[in-house]
């Protein structure tokens, strides 16, 4: 009976509020947050609550920053207990988007494109139980606090940038405390990404660190790589790294091989992985290509987490 009662208050809170969507594309035009002064006068906002929704949506978008979140003055809307405002949010590179939030009176519940309830946990964290992670391409410290699980494509441009962002955040800028655990997500849009990544496993196997140069040069060199031209360019690497290339070629044609790859995939699409890359740091989804700043703020706030964790106990 309870849960029906909160089913149906939360179904109320967005049908009102989608009701309301109509009139707000108009008054948009004529007042800041969304509704004409002329209409309704604003509200006066706890700050702490004005803090805390600024802080969830910071996590829950990814902000870097909370300066870059505005929110405007809040207005009642016509419908009771709806209130709106104006949301800003903008990036380094000083570029701006606005959209109307519209909120109940705690500041817990709200809609900016999509229902969103600001007393869950904010991240969206991914329960990675179910998702394999022994015996794969690995980076960084065991016992890192921060582990990021990335499924990548080796013919992905995005994916290519991500891995300079990647190595250096665990080479240089959080050494020591983060570990990248990388699974294979080939893309069926392309041709010679599963050979790829069955080469790059192959050359794991016969030395772990093999992995990363068979993944360094593959991006490095995807403009020139083909589905034709990718086993003459894979034989010239394993000699290059003084690997057994008969053995690896072996291993890139056996049924063990492509199950591995397969079962990252099945992996991916348990978690919902639908593009590549796509980062879980400490099950924190992180999808497409990564802004550094992106990155720092949640690892930041995990390592945060963490401290204030073992500061308790």
């Amino acid at each position: 009976m309870q849960y029906s009662a909160k089913v149906a208050g939360i179904c109320a809170f967005v049908i009102a509020a989608l009701m309301i969507l109509g009139q707000a594309r108009t008054a948009l035009a004529q007042g800041a947050s969304g509704f004409s002064p002329a209409v309704a006068a604003p509200v006066a906002t706890d700050p702490a609550k004005d803090a805390a929704l600024k802080t969830y949506l910071q996590k829950r978008f990814k902000i870097p920053s909370p300066d870059l979140i505005k929110l405007g003055p809040a207005f009642k809307t016509p419908i009771e207990g709806l209130y709106a405002r104006q949301l800003t949010v903008g990036n380094a590179a000083g570029q701006t988007v606005a959209t109307t939030l519209f909120f109940d009176n705690s500041e817990t519940k709200a809609i900016v494109g999509q229902y969103i309830d600001a007393g869950t946990e904010p991240w969206g964290r991914v329960n990675m139980g179910a998702v394999n992670l022994e015996d794969r391409p690995t980076q960084g410290p065991a016992d890192a606090p921060v582990t990021i699980v990335e499924f990548a494509d080796f013919e992905c441009p995005f994916c290519a940038h991500a891995f300079s962002v990647i190595e250096t955040l665990v080479n240089t800028t959080y050494k020591g405390k983060v570990k990248v655990i990388f699974k294979a997500y080939p893309l069926n849009v392309h041709p010679w990404a599963m050979k790829a990544a069955e080469a790059a496993e192959c050359a794991r196997l016969q030395n772990p660190a093999a992995f990363w140069d068979f993944a360094r040069y593959f991006y490095t060199n995807q403009g020139s790589i083909n589905a034709g031209n990718l086993q003459s360019n894979v034989d010239k690497l394993a000699k290059e790294q003084k690997l057994d290339a008969p053995s690896l070629k072996a291993c890139m044609g056996s049924a063990q091989t492509a199950a591995r790859i397969k079962q990252d995939q099945t992996d991916g699409d348990t978690i919902r992985v639908s593009s590549t890359p796509t980062f879980f740091v400490n099950g924190i989804p992180v999808v497409g290509l990564p802004d550094g700043k992106v990155l720092d703020f949640v690892i930041d706030s995990e390592l945060k987490g963490k401290s204030t964790s073992a500061a308790a106990n």
